[in-house]
C-alpha cells in the first residue's frame, strides 16, 4: 500500500491552471467548439455561398458532391474537427442547412490578413473578407448567439407562433430550441481558435523586389495578425492553434507561372524566391507567437509548422506513394487549364475542367490547393504535435 501511495503521489501534479496531470501527461482537452479564421486552405463553403457556388468535381472523393471546398474531399480543418470529435465546422456565410453548435468557420477563399483595395473580386484579386472582417463576423456571431441563448433576441419575437410550436413539439416550454444550433456562452472561452492565413498576403510581398522592403511589409502583416490574437483574447479566447504558411514556391501554379531564371528552382523543383519569402513570414510569425505568450499569460498558443510538413510531403511524394507533386489533378481540358469544374469554349466546343482518374495519388488538386489525400497525410503529421511548438498534440492545445 505504501508503494502504491508513493507512486500515485509522485505521478500526480498540477499544470498551473488547476488541472491535474498524470505521470507528466496532460489530460485531453474537451473543446466544445472550433472557431476558424483563414483562406481557401480552410474555407468550408463561405466563398461558395457568398459568390459563385463551387462546382463538382470538387468534393468527389469524400463527399460525392461539391461541398463548398476547393478540394476533392476534406480539408485540414475537417480533420481537426474529427480529431476533436466535433462536427465539421460550417461556414459562417452559409445560411442553408448550417448548424453552429460546435463553432463557426469564418475563413474565405482568397482572404488576407491585411485589407487591400480591391474591385476585381471574384474575377481576380483578394477576397473582401479579410481577417479584420472575419473578426467582425465573429464578434457579431458571439453577441447574437449569447442573446439567442438567453431568449433576448428579436429573432425569437418575430415569429412567436412558430417558436411556440417548435417548443411544444420538441422541448419543455422553459427551454430555447435554438440552443441546439449555437454555442453556449461558456463555449467561447473553452473553444479552440484555429488560424491558417497569410499565403495570399505573400503574393504582394512577392512583387516587392527589395528584400528589406519585403521584410518590412511582412512585419506589418504579422503586426496585424498579432492584434487579431490580442482582440480574440480580450473576447475570452484562450486556446489558439496557429498554422504558418506553406511552401508557396512548390505549388504547381507557381512553377508554371513564375518567370523561371537560372538558379530560381531548388533541387526539388520548387521556386526558391517564393519559398524564401514564405520562410521570412514564418520566422516572423514564430517570433510574434513567442512574444504574445509573454503578453497573454492565460493563453495557450500552439505554433504549427505546416510548411515543413507540406514540404516533406512534396519532396518525398513518390516515396510516399504519390505521383509527381507538380502534376495537378483537376482543371485540365486536354492540355489547357480552364479551372477545376469550370466550363470554357475551345475550338467551338464547350469543355469542362474535369478531374484525373485517381485523385488519391495526387498531392495537388487544382494547382493551388491540396487533395483530400494530401490533407489527410499532412493532418496525420501535424495533429500529433510532431511539427508543433510546443510539441503537443491538438487534443492538449488548451494547456499553456
Amino acid at each position: 500500500m505504501i508503494l502504491i501511495w508513493w507512486v500515485l503521489i509522485m505521478g500526480l501534479g498540477w499544470n498551473g491552471e488547476g488541472r491535474m496531470v498524470i505521470m507528466g501527461l496532460a489530460a485531453k482537452c474537451e473543446f466544445p467548439a472550433i472557431f476558424n479564421f483563414g483562406d481557401s486552405n480552410s474555407d468550408t463553403g463561405a466563398i461558395s455561398a457568398a459568390f459563385q457556388e463551387v462546382q463538382f468535381p470538387n468534393g468527389e472523393t469524400f463527399f460525392g458532391e461539391a461541398a463548398g471546398r476547393l478540394c476533392d474531399g476534406r480539408l485540414i480543418v475537417d480533420f481537426i474537427a474529427e480529431k476533436l470529435k466535433v462536427a465539421y465546422v460550417n461556414a459562417y456565410l452559409d445560411s442553408v442547412g448550417s448548424r453552429f453548435k460546435h463553432g463557426a468557420n469564418f475563413a474565405t477563399s482568397a482572404s488576407t490578413i491585411h485589407t487591400y483595395n480591391n474591385t476585381s473580386f471574384p474575377r481576380g484579386g483578394f477576397s473582401p473578407f479579410s481577417l479584420g472582417i472575419q473578426l467582425n463576423q465573429f464578434t457579431q456571431f458571439k453577441s447574437r448567439s449569447n442573446r439567442l441563448y438567453h431568449h433576448e433576441s428579436v429573432e425569437l419575437l418575430r415569429n412567436p407562433i412558430l417558436v411556440k410550436a417548435e417548443l411544444s413539439l420538441t422541448y419543455h416550454a422553459q427551454e430555447n430550441p435554438l440552443r441546439m444550433h449555437f454555442p453556449g456562452p461558456d463555449d467561447f472561452s473553452r473553444a479552440l481558435y484555429t488560424f491558417d492565413i497569410g499565403q495570399n498576403d505573400l503574393n504582394v510581398a512577392f512583387a516587392i523586389k527589395s528584400d528589406d522592403q519585403a521584410k518590412a511589409f511582412i512585419s506589418g502583416i504579422i503586426g496585424e495578425f498579432t492584434q487579431a490574437i490580442q482582440y480574440l483574447y480580450e473576447q475570452g479566447a484562450r486556446a489558439f492553434w496557429i498554422h504558418n504558411t506553406g511552401p508557396a514556391g512548390c505549388l504547381p501554379s507557381s512553377v508554371i507561372n513564375y518567370p523561371l531564371k537560372p538558379h530560381n528552382l531548388d533541387k526539388y523543383g520548387c521556386v526558391q524566391p517564393k519559398n524564401e519569402v514564405a520562410h521570412e513570414f514564418n520566422s516572423q510569425l514564430k517570433r510574434a507567437v513567442s512574444q504574445i505568450r509573454k503578453q497573454l499569460p492565460l493563453a495557450a498558443l500552439t505554433y504549427v509548422d505546416v510548411y515543413s510538413a507540406k514540404y516533406t510531403l512534396i519532396t518525398q511524394a513518390k516515396e510516399l506513394g504519390f505521383v509527381d507533386p507538380f502534376v495537378f489533378c483537376c482543371g485540365l481540358a486536354g492540355n489547357i487549364n480552364i479551372g477545376c469544374g469550370r466550363k470554357a469554349i475551345i475550338n467551338g466546343t464547350q469543355v469542362i475542367g474535369g478531374s484525373c482518374a485517381d485523385p488519391l495519388s495526387h498531392v495537388s488538386w487544382d494547382g493551388v490547393h491540396y487533395t483530400h489525400a494530401a490533407n489527410r497525410w499532412i493532418s496525420n503529421h501535424i495533429l500529433n504535435g510532431h511539427y508543433s511548438d510546443p510539441p503537443i498534440p491538438i487534443t492538449e492545445a488548451c494547456y499553456n
